[in-house]
């Protein structure tokens, strides 16, 4: 009686091996192999802003260093000492509000698309670009209180959402080196 075995192609049998091989590409955090080992300690100091829409630059800045903060063994400082091993300067470049749908009956625009365009650069001490993306676009949408005894601002919240997605976002870039 001969036993039972499967038999796989010669193929695939590499095909299975040198996947094992290749790994499944997750690190431990804050391990980032593109950044020199001597980074411990990341300045962020406050974002600049071209636009003439004022808090934009503060909301984007916190969510920044919050998120490094959570995210990796780095000591994240708010200010431009030069005690830090790497600045991240970013500047946002535009702001734009656009109005998306109107209402007729109010006669007022009731939702709108908030875009911003960032530009980012993490420098070593020396002055050594890291890392760099001048064209980070984000959007986001909100709506608008129509009736006024009851208003409340919606914007700043959609800025606070919207400042996330890219603190999320810019921190995995530069830990991943894209």
């Amino acid at each position: 009686m001969r036993p039972l075995g499967i038999r796989l192609p010669l193929p695939a049998l590499t095909f299975a091996f040198l996947a094992g091989l290749s790994g499944c590409g997750y690190h431990t955090l804050g391990a980032a192999a593109h950044l020199p080992p001597d980074v411990h300690t990341l300045s962020v100091p406050v974002f600049e802003t071209r636009t003439e829409l004022y808090g934009t630059e503060s909301a984007m800045t916190e969510a920044v260093i919050r998120e490094f903060a959570a995210r990796t063994r780095f000591r994240v400082t708010p200010s431009a000492s030069g005690d830090a091993d790497a600045v991240l300067h970013g500047t946002v470049l535009k702001e734009v509000v656009t109005p998306l749908t109107y209402n007729s009956a109010t006669q007022q625009s009731s939702s709108f698309l908030i875009t911003i365009i960032v530009s980012v650069t993490l420098k070593d001490r020396d002055g050594r670009v890291l890392y760099q993306n001048n064209n980070y676009t984000y959007r986001q949408q909100y709506q608008s209180t129509i009736d006024l005894p009851t208003f409340l601002e919606e914007d700043p919240a959609a800025v606070q959402r919207l400042s996330r997605e890219f603190a999320r976002q810019l921190v995995a870039d530069v830990l991943e080196g894209l």
